[in-house]
């Protein structure tokens, strides 16, 4: 058996993924697979931190194309994300782990409110965080959250969950000629407009040299094959 290639990640879901077929809300078997994953994940002796986004739920950017402010729609996304890694914390407990939910918004009758001394505990105790409400503010993605929260509790890498194998040139959905990289630079990812994270994300991976692995989540056990060096994706890195 591969030993991990770190022992202490940043997993990064988006909101879409937890969908699953549904397409919106939350699709439970789809829930319980990636907590599956997560809990198999931590028993190679991985330590665990969770971003995920709400996209499944609203978009921040979307909703003010609609008539609401965009720092309204930014607040409804960051209440999304928490009600998301709830369902995750749920999951995670049924499936045998342990976990906990730390918004970066206080609201302590829902979760713990995020301090990263506190976080730190908890992973020490083997507990996965699941770091929800954003970095706290609007006009920020979940991206850029997940490669500050990673470098805050000191993780190896981003591992980021998505619904494609990896970075292409063009939208693999919609462009049959697109190419997958295999491995890219922060520099090249931000000079190349890649959407798979937004730019201030990259832009604060490269100044932290924090390492950005871009997978898909819809296979079984995806983060633990990743984890094992195995498993198609690609490594945006220094």
């Amino acid at each position: 058996m591969a030993e991990p290639i770190y022992r202490r990640v940043l997993v990064k879901v988006s909101g879409e993924a937890l969908a699953g077929t549904d397409g919106a809300g939350i699709h439970q078997a789809t829930l319980e697979r990636i907590a599956a994953d997560l809990v198999a994940t931590q028993k190679l002796g991985v330590s665990i931190g969770i971003v995920v986004g709400g996209g499944n739920m609203v978009r921040g950017a979307q909703m003010s194309g609609k008539g609401i402010p965009r720092l309204t729609g930014d607040l409804m996304g960051i209440l999304a994300t928490v009600m998301n890694s709830l369902a995750l914390e749920s999951a995670i407990e049924a499936a045998g782990g342990a976990a906990r939910t730390m918004s970066a918004v206080t609201m302590p009758e829902v979760c713990e409110t995020y301090e990263r001394r506190r976080a730190l505990r908890h992973l020490d105790k083997s507990r996965m965080v699941l770091l929800a409400g954003g970095t706290g503010n609007p006009f920020f993605t979940t991206d850029t959250t997940a490669v500050l929260r990673a470098a805050e509790i000191g993780a190896g890498a981003v591992l980021k969950a998505t619904d494609v194998d990896g970075v292409y040139n063009a939208d693999p959905k919609k462009d049959p000629k697109a190419v997958r990289y295999d491995k890219l630079t922060h520099k090249e990812a931000i000079e190349r407009d890649l959407k798979v994270m937004d730019a201030t994300a990259f832009a604060l991976a490269r100044e932290n040299r924090m390492p950005i692995i871009v997978f898909s989540i819809r296979e079984s056990r995806a983060i633990e094959t990743i984890l094992r060096g195995k498993g198609r994706a690609t490594v945006v890195s220094s």
